[in-house]
């Protein structure tokens, strides 16, 4: 092909149209394409990613590919990748530094809700995102057993500094109150809690905090939209039916109080026998799927019993499952999906982003 087969205004044109899977805005507009070179049948340049959208690198580079050779078939594309700094915007009254805040909830206790929120947590972060992860199941904390840390965090300029495991910022209830101790308040404390844990906290710049809730349908959520808009929530199940049931209140109670259901992770799906393959369904199985079609809400994908999820948990250690074959492509699919998720609905509805003086 030669050089004028290839005008760098067309080339310019296409990057215009191509989303930044964060924001849902041009790359071209939000100057994330560096070092574009056109000449000689050749495409090349560097594409600025956020951290925020990190699971989606890979793709969506070959997205790119895939579109710049559709539209120049004989060119030779090259795309190098790089890490885009997008400072996220102040969230609410308390000014949490957040780009995505996702509630991880479920209608029941014991369907292992704190495991997945964990599990989200430490999956994004090893996928090199900016993480913390809020404990505000305050009855019943259980996020310090699951990341193996209970000391009491410090105090600097009058800023709770939260404990730091495997670069995620954590803070729980569990981690100020003695163990065994039970803590009994009404509503307004609870309120007065969760509101200083995400305004007092010092969480820094981050792409997503995790707030694990506690089961039911309480008030936490009600507190939680006051304070700041949320990105969305999970909704943690198992699939039985007497789980399911509680789990359809907990998605009545989000949209209730506005806040967008970005997904149902169907928890203990199924038990595989380590030593003859067999499955058994145990709860039965595909529940959570279904009732997720039925509610129209996104399907986030199974987990099934796990020892080594079960045993890394109980030591303290829930982020060491993403190393083990057994469990690792289940809980790597939820975190992929629910970034993909939230990537699809800021492309369908960009939401408002300061952009650069070109």
């Amino acid at each position: 092909m030669s050089d004028v087969s290839i005008l760098r205004a067309d080339v310019e044109r296409v990057l215009a149209d191509f989303q930044d899977p964060e924001t849902g805005r041009g790359i071209w507009k939000l100057e994330q394409v560096r070092d574009l070179a056109v000449g000689g049948g050749r495409i090349a340049l560097t594409l600025a990613l956020t951290t925020h959208a990190a699971p989606l690198w890979n793709e969506t580079r070959a997205e790119l590919v895939e579109r710049l050779q559709r539209e120049f078939p004989a060119a030779d594309v090259q795309v190098k990748l790089a890490t885009h700094e997008r400072p996220p915007e102040r969230l609410g009254e308390i000014g949490l530094a957040a780009k995505s805040v996702v509630a991880v909830g479920s209608g029941k206790g014991g369907v292992g809700k704190s495991t997945i929120a964990a599990s989200l947590a430490y999956g994004l972060r090893r996928a090199g995102c900016k993480v913390g992860l809020m404990d505000a199941d305050v009855y019943g904390p259980s996020v310090p057993h699951l990341i193996g840390v209970n000391r009491r965090p410090e105090i600097v300029n009058q800023k709770i500094q939260p404990i730091v495991v495997d670069e995620v910022k954590v803070m729980s209830m569990g981690f100020l109150v003695p163990p065994g101790e039970a803590v009994v308040w009404r509503g307004p404390m609870l309120h007065g809690a969760i509101t200083q844990f995400l305004r007092d906290t010092d969480w820094g710049e981050l792409d997503y905090l995790f707030i694990d809730l506690p089961p039911g349908t309480g008030d936490i959520a009600l507190t939680l939209s006051q304070l700041l808009p949320l990105t969305g929530a999970v909704v943690v199940c198992t699939p039985q039916d007497v789980a399911l049931i509680d789990a359809v209140k907990a998605i009545a109670m989000f949209r209730k109080v506005n806040i967008p259901v970005l997904g149902m992770v169907e928890n203990m799906s199924y038990f595989v026998c380590p030593n003859c393959d067999k499955r058994y369904d145990i709860f039965g199985s595909g529940g959570a799927k279904r009732q997720a079609a039925e509610l129209d809400v996104p399907f986030l994908g199974e987990v099934p019993i796990n020892i080594a999820m079960r045993v890394n948990g109980d030591e303290g250690r829930v982020g060491a499952s993403f190393d083990d074959p057994t469990c690792a492509p289940f809980l790597e699919g939820l975190c992929y999906r629910l970034v993909k998720e939230i990537s699809t609905r800021h492309k369908q509805a960009p939401p408002s982003v300061p952009l650069p003086i070109l």
